[in-house]
């Protein structure tokens, strides 16, 4: 089974780039779902320890988690060093349950695969890119965005530039979804023309 790392900075398309991958048939693991899931069941108690302001009732509030973050920025790591293992123990769980579903491709959608050194536990990264210009206007649209707030997400993220030069395969967003329902097909097809992707 072939191991495909999605990722992409804010505001490129990845999450629509994943739904095209699944569209195919492929599983895909979505890490910020898992973190969701994480928030509101086993991460909660961790993260109150260490951010009590920011649990309520049990649940996570990622809002509140994002104002303490902002202000803190240190304080990633702390957060970090608790949520990354839980998501490689759901990664692992989901790629087993794909292998024995007999996929012979699978799709681990990682925001910051480059930055958490995710790319050791993938055998392909295809990165999801679109004009500058493009991907400000799609992120600044978002409820509750600001420029400050877009410019901190950025600044804790890889270049797309140097992102693009360390991928295997690019999907460029910025032309509409037809063309990259194209370019994921393409992807696809050569994966599937490899050896690996039917062991």
């Amino acid at each position: 089974m072939i191991v495909v790392g999605l990722t992409g900075s804010i505001g490129m398309g990845k999450s629509t780039t994943a739904s095209l991958f699944a569209e195919q048939g492929i599983p895909v693991n979505n890490s910020d779902q898992v973190v969701h899931d994480l928030y509101r069941g086993e991460a909660a108690p961790l993260v109150a320890a260490a951010f009590p302001e920011a649990v309520e009732d049990g649940v996570v509030d990622r809002k509140k988690l994002a104002e303490n973050l902002a202000k803190n920025p240190a304080n990633f790591k702390v957060l970090e060093a608790i949520v990354h293992p839980l998501v490689r123990a759901r990664e692992r769980e989901f790629l087993d349950g794909a292998c024995r579903s007999g996929a012979d491709i699978a799709v681990l959608d990682i925001p910051l695969l480059f930055e958490t050194g995710a790319e050791d536990r993938v055998d392909v990264v295809v990165v999801v890119t679109c004009d500058p210009q493009i991907q400000k206007e799609r992120v600044l649209r978002r409820p509750g965005m600001t420029e400050e707030k877009f410019n901190l997400i950025l600044s804790r993220q890889i270049p797309d530039k140097e992102k693009r030069a360390r991928a295997d395969f690019i999907v460029d967003t910025g032309h509409g979804i037809e063309s990259a329902r194209s370019q994921v097909g393409e992807i696809v097809s050569t994966l599937r023309r490899r050896p690996s992707a039917g062991e």
